[in-house]
């Protein structure tokens, strides 16, 4: 339940805005659980008050058992981008520094772990979280910010494949400054996975001006949400 309202916040921070509004749609297998049902209704109620968003519209679908693999939560959200700030992949040019908010690969490997059943020495869980107040703390000294994202499906290394290819650049990324929780890192060896491809959901990719990275840093480094943010390269001109 938390996971969808979140994934529609960031990607509404990700555009520099401010949520405020979500659709919300369910899509039932017919004889999913009513129990599971109002333990998913109400972890999507506590994550909409936690974000200050309003579910404002919605809608419910019941589909014959056996087609629908349970539940399927659909939002989208809506929100307000502040005069000045126009964040865009096209923004993004050589010599812009590239920010992570934090460890990669949490909620990938949450889930898959949990499904293939291995067990480590703590519980990997998911960094699923709203990232939209770090957003705003951060626009309000530096609204110029080229071009955010959050690396959900595909993970940090299809995100960046994705921003060069939209913005003509190539990336220089120092694979030992990227935080791979040691958990995270021993899950994909034994599954034979990359971290970097992993799916995240709650950290995002800051494209900036190498002279506001320093400053931006220490933003977010004051924020529960981006304590851990680091540099980890820049944008350089596309290969030849």
């Amino acid at each position: 339940g938390s996971l969808s309202v979140h994934g529609s916040v960031n990607d509404v921070a990700m555009c520099g805005g401010v949520p405020r509004y979500l659709s919300l749609a369910l899509i039932l297998e017919e004889g999913f659980p009513v129990d599971e049902l109002s333990r998913v209704a109400a972890s999507i109620g506590r994550a909409a008050r936690a974000c200050a968003v309003a579910i404002i519209t919605g809608d419910t679908k019941v589909v014959e058992r056996g087609k629908g693999d349970g539940i399927f939560v659909n939002t989208t959200g809506i929100g307000f981008v502040p005069p000045g700030v126009a964040p865009s992949p096209r923004r993004v040019r050589a010599g812009d520094a590239v920010i992570l908010s934090g460890p990669i690969g949490l909620h990938g490997m949450a889930v898959m772990s949990r499904r293939e059943g291995l067990r480590f020495e703590s519980e990997i869980l998911s960094d699923s979280q709203p990232l939209h107040r770090a957003v705003q703390e951060m626009l309000q000294s530096y609204p110029d910010v080229h071009c955010l994202r959050d690396p959900t499906r595909g993970g940090l290394a299809s995100t960046l494949n994705e921003i060069a290819e939209l913005a003509g650049v190539g990336f220089r990324i120092r694979e030992t400054a990227v935080p791979v929780p040691e958990d995270v890192r021993a899950a994909c060896e034994i599954l034979g996975l990359d971290p970097f491809y992993v799916a995240n959901e709650g950290k995002m990719v800051i494209f900036a001006d190498p002279r506001d990275a320093a400053g931006i840093l220490k933003i977010l480094r004051r924020l529960p949400e981006t304590r851990e943010a680091v540099e980890i390269g820049h944008a350089e001109p596309a290969p030849g």
